[in-house]
């Protein structure tokens, strides 16, 4: 037993993949392991936020696949991920999970920031209208020129 804690220390380091690394509350997390080896079918994995969940066989012989969610009231911080199977591996890595994105559109004092279409005919209307000031302008200077 004291041979295969350092081999499954070492692959806690390159076998482990969490994805996404930086993860938000009430996203879905996946999990992947090679560690297990190729005739390794099933295995348990278990996040200190989000509890347990199993790992089965991925798309390729060899690796294991999870996924869990955090959950949507989950605080930002660091989560650990521990993995088990058999012959008596162990591995554990850490991920970020980040503050909660804003949900819809942002208000800066001009509409919805969803309402594109008012938006873009309301700038249009004021791109034609100073086109309009700048034609009369010049149209009215050229009168006055040749009026001298």
């Amino acid at each position: 037993m004291a041979l295969q804690s350092p081999a499954a220390t070492a692959a806690d380091d390159t076998q482990l993949r969490i994805n996404p690394g930086n993860a938000q509350p009430g996203s879905t997390v996946r999990v992947t392991t090679t560690a297990c080896g190729p005739d390794v079918t099933y295995g348990k994995g278990e996040s200190s936020v989000a509890g347990q969940f199993h790992m089965f066989g991925g798309n390729r012989k060899g690796v294991l696949a999870g996924e869990f969610q955090i959950p949507a009231e989950g605080a930002s911080g660091t989560d650990t991920v521990t993995v088990k199977c058999p012959p008596r591996i162990k591995l554990t890595d850490t991920y970020e999970i980040a503050d909660r994105q804003p949900n819809g559109a942002i208000q800066a004092g001009f509409g919805d920031a969803g309402d594109s279409n008012t938006q873009i005919a309301v700038g249009g209307g004021l791109i034609t209208a100073a086109a309009a000031g700048a034609l009369y302008r010049m149209r009215r200077r050229s009168q006055v020129e040749a009026r001298s």
